[in-house]
């Protein structure tokens, strides 16, 4: 490690972790379905210490079908600037579906006001359904560069 460069990091406060995860509105969540890993951008909204994501679908979503699989899941964000600081929180545990009442908050307008544009790509719009995840937090660690 002589000639390797290198930059300290330290943990990030709770109050650091909290307000990157209630400001930032994308991340990567891990998933892992018979010792293949699938890890896709998605948006996620962070409220009073639960954090949910948003998925979509038009039926043949290689990322629900690894959810199904799924025991714990991993949702990491980061962020590194121009002049080198950075940044970055994983949190891990498992992905229950919001049913019922819990997901009837969740409408139209809730999901609009709390989640990034929905991204669509070659699906038939009228086709995609959207459906909104718990990841409930077993364990958070977030790490930033040093002062």
């Amino acid at each position: 490690m002589d000639r390797v460069e290198y930059v300290y990091t330290i943990g990030m406060t709770d109050e650091e972790v909290e307000d990157r995860l209630e400001r930032v509105d994308t991340g990567v969540l891990a998933l892992a379905a018979d010792g293949d890993a699938y890890a896709v951008p998605v948006a996620h909204h962070y409220d009073a210490g639960s954090l949910y994501v948003r998925l979509s679908t038009d039926g043949s979503s290689t990322k629900l079908s690894h959810l199904e699989d799924t025991e714990t899941a991993c949702f990491t964000m980061y962020d590194v600037s121009g002049s080198g600081d950075s940044w970055s929180i994983v949190v891990t545990g498992p992905l229950r579906k919001l049913t019922g009442r819990e997901r009837a908050q969740f409408d139209e307008t809730t999901v609009n006001e709390s989640f990034l544009e929905l991204r669509i790509f070659d699906e038939d719009v009228a086709a995609v359904d959207l459906e909104i995840y718990e990841l409930e937090i077993e364990s958070i660690t977030g790490r930033r560069t040093g002062d």
